[in-house]
């Protein structure tokens, strides 16, 4: 076996068992590019060997959707079939686990009408609401995983030769999820450990309120009372310890859904369901929204942000120093899976409810009245760089450093 062969063996591994970690008797389904059908392969193999009852692999073919985009007739981009949203329910009810390889090509949707891919994602997330309940409170093991595709690896490696770009991309995926390790499973608990230890320094803070401060950056988040920052991954409703996303290097948390104020300015291209959009910059008044710009792909973004009342407020924080593995590898990915955690970030749409104490017992009502934003909706962009700045207020009115240019001030 060579030696590409016995990483992406270990790569297969370490997803099975740390990813989504599949126990006996489970039911996993897997989404996978048709590009990525030896890695898929082996974790379907990987699977099996860990005592999974039954494993479904759901191939994806971008050439296939966007074909649909180029002929389907206009009225039909609000369809999703609900029997499918209706079968992923059943999936969850079972207690199955989730797979993707997400890596959507960049430039996918050049040329195509922004408003017809903004109908079939509201479409997908109006019939999928009921599952999505399952993944947004961990009920479910669930995990996000990376693995190059041509069209992907063409973007990022503009800059090599064509036949080196998807080795090159290996060698980053590989470097990213320590499997570039001897025992990458064991480096994996290592770090997720690290993570925790900022997590927990976070929640002793109990911060009221964070300030973010950067070039085009003056804003002001306040926090709810009963956040709960988290980082590495986390326990599904049946004690199952699982990683959500693979690569992770952030803690995260909710802001107050109309505790937000000022401007912010992104510093990394966001993929928006295969469309680019660079050059974000938006103001904020009580939460929401109220001016918004990008230097490129404006129209996507209006879109987004029209998608539904949440859309327009923030449902997450997540910090990462800039000094970290892989913003280290000084490259973008036009991957949000990744590019996110080599940047602090914010999200548009939706708060995960493990980030409030007791959120996964309230409903949505419930959530807004404590401050957590509920939409159909969750777009992560990027907003760290080495000139960012965070100051954080503490319960008696105290200021104190948190980051300082760009990492942790301690």
């Amino acid at each position: 076996m060579d030696s590409f062969q016995v990483m992406l063996n270990k790569y297969a591994e370490l997803v099975v068992k740390v990813g989504v970690n599949i126990q006996k008797g489970q039911v996993l389904i897997v989404h996978a590019p048709i590009e990525t059908a030896e890695l898929t392969r082996l974790i379907v193999a990987k699977a099996y060997e860990a005592g999974a009852k039954y494993v479904i692999v759901e191939w994806d073919d971008e050439e296939v959707t966007r074909i649909r985009y180029e002929k389907a007739a206009d009225d039909t981009f609000d369809y999703y079939p609900q029997w499918l949203a209706d079968s992923m329910v059943h999936f969850a009810e079972e207690g199955g686990a989730i797979l993707h390889i997400k890596v959507p090509n960049p430039e996918l949707f050049r040329g195509i009408d922004s408003a017809k891919v903004s109908r079939a994602v509201k479409a997908a997330a109006v019939a999928r609401k009921e599952y999505s309940v399952y993944t947004r409170n961990s009920r479910i093991s669930w995990s996000l995983i990376k693995a190059p595709t041509r069209a992907w690896a063409d973007k990022v490696f503009a800059d090599l030769p064509a036949e080196q770009r998807i080795d090159a991309m290996w060698e980053a995926i590989f470097k990213m999820v320590r499997v570039d390790k001897d025992d990458p499973v064991a480096a994996w608990r290592d770090h997720i450990a690290k993570l925790k230890t900022w997590q927990d320094r976070l929640n002793a803070k109990s911060y009221k309120s964070l300030h973010y401060r950067a070039p085009g950056t003056d804003l002001r988040v306040e926090l709810p009372e009963g956040h709960i920052w988290r980082g590495g991954g986390g326990e599904n409703e049946k004690g199952v310890y699982f990683v959500a996303n693979m690569p992770t290097e952030e803690v995260y948390t909710m802001p107050h859904r109309t505790g937000v104020n000022g401007t912010v300015k992104s510093t990394m291209p966001l993929n928006l369901n295969g469309r680019l959009v660079e050059g974000i910059t938006m103001t904020f008044e009580n939460g929401k929204v109220t001016a918004f710009d990008a230097e490129s792909g404006r129209e996507h973004l209006t879109t987004l942000l029209e998608t539904d009342e949440g859309a327009s407020r923030l449902g997450e924080i997540a910090l990462v120093p800039h000094n970290s593995p892989i913003s280290n590898l000084n490259r973008i990915f036009y991957n949000t899976g990744i590019d996110e955690n080599a940047s602090c970030h914010f999200a548009l749409g939706s708060a995960y409810p493990v980030n409030l104490e007791g959120g996964t017992k309230l409903t949505n009502d419930e959530l807004v009245a404590r401050g957590a934003n509920v939409s159909l909706t969750h777009v992560d962009f990027m907003v760290g760089s080495a000139e960012l700045d965070i100051d954080g207020e503490l319960p008696d009115g105290t200021i104190e450093p948190v980051f300082r240019k760009g990492n942790w001030a301690e």
